[in-house]
């Protein structure tokens, strides 16, 4: 897997701005504990690491932009890097799984690597905390029915409820990432006046 110097300048810068959002938002957002913080991270980043993708539409660009994003992470202020770093490289690697497969770039391929990539951050806590910080997968998981019945307004022992609107939720938002990272990738490459990348619309 060859890239040009100009492909990785692309994946570097796009991987710099995924990295600054996480290092900057994720402070704010952590100083300030904001409930659904992990879910509007990802979906920034997979906006970011998504419109790189449409201007480098090769495979393995999508998890490089990730890679950057992460170890730029290492620069953020206080707290625990590791969990977050995971993060990262996971949904750039979902995200790129996604979009590997369904071949040529297009709407539906980054819809689908966004949805599955914001997916994960309802899910990391599950696998992360135990394999990294020794916590027991019960206590994750009622940490995450008390996240979601307080953000849905459900009962904590309604669970499957509570895992299913969690679920649609971070669906949703992916996909609304994926949706406007392909429009945003369009529409860079128009006012910049480039050859457009071998993608079709749907």
């Amino acid at each position: 897997m060859k890239f040009s110097t100009r492909e990785l300048t692309t994946i570097a810068v796009f991987g710099t701005l995924w990295g600054i959002v996480e290092m900057s938002l994720g402070t704010v957002f952590k100083s300030l504990n904001v409930p659904v913080s992990g879910v509007v991270l990802s979906a920034i980043g997979l906006t970011v690491a998504l419109v790189g993708r449409f201007f480098v539409p090769r495979r393995g660009s999508t998890l490089f932009i990730g890679v950057i994003a992460a170890l730029l992470k290492l620069f953020s202020l206080g707290g625990v890097l590791l969990g977050p770093m995971v993060g990262i490289i996971s949904e750039a690697l979902i995200a790129e799984l996604a979009l590997s497969s369904l071949g040529k770039p297009r709407r539906t391929s980054f819809v689908l690597a966004g949805s599955l990539g914001v997916l994960w951050a309802l899910l990391q806590p599950l696998v992360t905390g135990p394999l990294f910080f020794g916590r027991a997968v019960y206590d994750a998981w009622l940490k995450l029915l008390d996240r979601g019945g307080d953000l849905l307004g459900l009962d904590s022992n309604t669970a499957l409820w509570i895992i299913l609107g969690m679920a649609g939720l971070h669906l949703l938002i992916g996909s609304l990432a994926g949706w406007l990272a392909w429009d945003v990738g369009c529409q860079l490459q128009a006012r910049l006046g480039r050859e457009p990348a071998p993608a079709t619309d749907l």
